[in-house]
């Protein structure tokens, strides 16, 4: 991925006053997107560069940027000392709530609240740790005193969700969390909080799914990535899961439980084959390979599956009747063809649209499970116009890393898709340092 708008994290680091949410959705996008490497480096130089007792709005910085990359303790001790800052104030009760000491937490809400920071949103999160603590029914009774100027936010919900898990009804607990997603679809803690019940009901891909948008963005937290790491590793997909737990030990270094899971990992190889699965998986492969073109279909049937670059009968099980229908000149007539020239190999239209989920919420090996929630974050996170949103929706592009996986061509074979649509999309994911497959 080549890297666009970056900006210079150290010098961003070492600026000088309080912080502006500018200035912390930059070092968000930077730590979040294909600059992660550069504001871990920078984090470490200016660190020590800065000496024992930096400026009160390099400490800000740095302490705002360590939360960011989950290295809470750091966090802790450069916000420890800032007085005045309320964006650092409220970043420094966040680290705190992450150390899980709540008491010392709840502190910092209400005086980043008291200094200028978003009074409902840091009592909000207040109430958060006097429940943490055990003090429910005073967290519950803090929540509905702002509930007339916070019911319309993510973060009330969520909050109140947790009121309800800490009280044994998890069904209201996920409507209230399901609420908060559909508010804020980067809410971190609510998509980990349904990633666990997931969990919890044996539903591991909606999980895994769950845990991956909730690492989508800053701030990461350890617990999401030791979760996501077990259910890779349950799913045998052993390097993603040791991924998981060495990105564990890099923010953490003695987190015991990560090292634990990353043993046994080493001692995963030399799994059972089931022989006979294995032979009808390669009989399945060799049939799914074949070119469409050994079989009879009209010219114009041919001619249009070719211009949406579908040549086996493998793509033809991985795209839906609907994306088959949206290529230019391909009618109803030509979709009966195809399902009969289906059908008398056993074989139906989509049938493996489950498996084209499976690789483009990008499953891979080589990714990161930040890089990976980038991919599967939802294509409305472009802001694309109304015509390139239909064309999307009629291709059942739902995901950025669905996106990615055309071609140009692909695109332009889409009714109603011209150039003017395919140079937006190829700007919107310049911003991203992503683009088309093929570019």
């Amino acid at each position: 991925m080549s890297v666009v708008n970056s900006v210079n994290i150290a010098e961003l680091l070492q600026g000088s006053g309080n912080l502006s949410p500018e200035t912390v959705e930059e070092l968000l996008s930077a730590a979040g997107g294909p600059q992660a490497g550069d504001v871990r480096q920078a984090v470490t130089e200016v660190s020590r560069s800065a000496g024992d007792n930096p400026p009160e709005s390099v400490r800000a910085r740095l302490g705002v940027a360590s939360f960011l990359l989950a290295r809470h303790e750091d966090a802790d001790r450069w916000l420890s000392g800032v007085k005045k800052d309320p964006l650092a104030i409220y970043y420094h009760a966040c680290a705190l709530s992450s150390l899980e000491r709540h008491e010392e937490a709840a502190e910092r809400f209400e005086q980043a609240g008291k200094a200028g920071y978003d009074p409902i949103d840091a009592t909000l999160r207040q109430a958060g740790c006097l429940r943490a603590t055990g003090r429910i029914d005073e967290a519950e009774q803090m929540l509905r005193s702002v509930a007339a100027s916070a019911a319309s936010r993510a973060e009330y919900s969520f909050q109140m969700g947790c009121i309800w898990a800490d009280r044994g009804d998890s069904l209201t607990a996920v409507e209230y969390f399901e609420r908060a997603v559909d508010m804020d679809p980067h809410h971190s803690r609510a998509l980990f909080w349904l990633a666990a019940e997931n969990s919890l009901r044996g539903n591991d891909e909606e999980a895994i799914q769950l845990y991956e948008r909730s690492l989508s963005r800053p701030p990461y937290f350890v617990g999401a990535l030791l979760n996501l790491g077990l259910l890779y590793e349950d799913h045998e997909r052993y390097q993603t899961a040791a991924f998981c737990f060495q990105r564990v030990l890099d923010y953490d270094p003695n987190n015991e439980r990560a090292r634990l899971y990353l043993k046994d990992i080493e001692a995963t190889h030399n799994m059972h084959v089931n022989e006979e699965q294995a032979r009808q998986e390669a009989r399945m492969k060799q049939l799914l390979s074949r070119p469409v073109t050994d079989f009879e279909l009209s010219v114009r049937s041919r001619n249009c599956l070719s211009a949406m670059n579908i040549n086996t009968l493998g793509d033809l099980t991985e795209i839906s009747e609907q994306e088959l229908l949206a290529g230019k000149n391909f009618g109803e007539t030509s979709l009966m063809e195809i399902r009969e020239l289906l059908a008398a190999h056993d074989l139906t239209i989509g049938q493996n649209l489950h498996k084209v989920h499976s690789r483009d919420t990008f499953a891979d090996q080589n990714l990161s499970p930040e890089e990976q929630a980038l991919l599967n974050r939802p294509i409305s996170d472009l802001n694309l116009s109304v015509r390139s949103r239909k064309c999307m929706t009629r291709l059942s592009i739902q995901t950025i890393g669905q996106l990615i996986q055309r071609t140009p061509d692909e695109l332009l074979a889409s009714r109603n898709f011209g150039v003017t649509s395919l140079n937006e999309i190829r700007s919107k994911l310049a911003e991203l340092g992503l683009k088309l497959r093929n570019d």
